[in-house]
């Protein structure tokens, strides 16, 4: 995998606009432009990240002048049916119908990493693998990937590819400093096989940033209240969390955003942290986050100890 890039990417999905509230055309490309002017260079997307394909779009009008400056990462094998319904599709057919539209409406010939946005219950891994290495062989993508996996699915679609020659350079997995399963057994399993680790839910949708009060009340279509961590005791506990780690931000000149993202680049085996937008001012934040020092890391892992037990 490349080294070049900053470990912050940005995500698309939200200027996708399907669950974010209030995003507008213009707002998602003044967003992309700014990551892009504070030295981002790796973008998200997926074929389902809009009804219409919208971030893949959004994405082609600043790639077509320097293509290769920046890192495309793209997904297949979810999408949208005729009732707006996500539906997961993992069978042959679609994961290359997905994959050929994906790259015509971002404008390029081939994504620099392209996964299996998530396994299909009624399609055999082994079969949805063996695809995407057919995907590979063709030129659509240099590296194979998988996101959504346990750690049991993730050796089973690494070994396909190694039976066919290719190999899993990558995965996204769920990963925050109140939500840390995936360390137990999966990112040590990729770190074993030299398999890059993008982790997602870095901000948990925004709470992790500390604007959101401990009272406040989401408008009509926001999808976070249905997320457990914003929930009853979990989110106050989540709240507690944060206003502890304020006294480090006042210590270190960090806002909360940038502590709790260099705290997941600062996990081993993490290669790039997913983070997502939708204003210009949320990415020069963003931007400015880095790896926390192992002092730092420890402050807050006692703090969120003290209120989820050790395992977060």
């Amino acid at each position: 995998m490349p080294d070049h890039h900053s470990p912050i990417i940005l995500g698309l999905w939200p200027i996708a606009g399907i669950t974010t509230i209030g995003v507008t055309p213009q707002a998602a490309r003044e967003t992309i432009a700014q990551a892009i002017d504070c030295g981002i260079t790796s973008f998200d997307t997926a074929f389902s990240y809009g009804f219409d394909g919208e971030s893949d779009r959004l994405l082609r009008e600043f790639l077509c002048h320097d293509r290769e400056r920046f890192r495309v990462i793209g997904k297949v094998g979810q999408r949208w049916d005729e009732n707006r319904t996500r539906v997961v599709d993992g069978s042959p057919a679609t994961l290359v119908r997905d994959a050929e539209t994906s790259l015509k409406r971002i404008g390029i010939d081939c994504f620099d990493v392209l996964l299996l946005h998530s396994p299909d219950p009624h399609v055999p891994l082994d079969r949805s693998a063996q695809t995407m290495v057919e995907l590979q062989r063709r030129g659509l993508c240099r590296s194979l990937g998988i996101s959504n996996v346990t750690a049991e699915q993730y050796a089973s679609f690494a070994h396909t590819l190694r039976t066919l020659d290719s190999q899993c350079d990558a995965i996204q997995c769920p990963l925050n400093l109140l939500q840390r399963d995936s360390l137990r057994e999966l990112i040590p399993a990729c770190a074993d096989d030299h398999c890059s680790v993008f982790v997602f839910w870095t901000l948990m949708k925004g709470l992790l940033a500390g604007r959101i009060g401990r009272d406040h009340v989401f408008a009509e279509g926001d999808s976070r209240p249905g997320y457990p961590i914003f929930q009853g005791k979990a989110r106050q506990r989540a709240h507690d969390v944060l206003d502890a780690m304020r006294t480090i931000s006042e210590s270190t000149g960090m806002t909360l955003a940038q502590l709790s993202i260099g705290w997941a680049i600062a996990q081993t085996g993490v290669s790039g942290v997913l983070v997502g937008a939708r204003r210009p001012s949320q990415v020069v934040e963003i931007a400015k986050a880095s790896k926390l020092t192992e002092d730092v890391v420890s402050q807050i892992d006692q703090i969120v100890a003290r209120s989820f037990g050790p395992n977060g």
